[in-house]
């Protein structure tokens, strides 16, 4: 009897770091969307002085005045692992 392997879905996830004018602070999120469309929503918000609107990975809607951004890092996520095996 053969058991069949459950279908995993990949979902590319994008890790965007976000420094906050005025604060020692960051904000680090985690999101669904791909690199080229974070980096069209956040050229978009700049360019029309708005405010810049991402969704993270568990759903929440994070909203960062488009004036207070003072820098912006963007990269692929990597799955962590767990354990000491390669």
């Amino acid at each position: 009897m053969a058991t069949a392997k459950a279908s995993v879905k990949s979902t590319s996830r994008t890790e965007v770091k976000i420094g906050i004018s005025d604060s020692t602070h960051e904000i680090n999120i985690e999101c669904v969307s791909t690199q080229s469309e974070v980096i069209a929503k956040v050229n978009e918000a700049i360019k029309s002085s708005s405010v810049l609107s991402l969704s993270d990975s568990k759903g929440r809607e994070l909203l960062v005045p488009a004036n207070k951004i003072s820098y912006i890092e963007i990269g692929e996520s990597i799955d962590r692992r767990v354990g000491f095996a390669n």
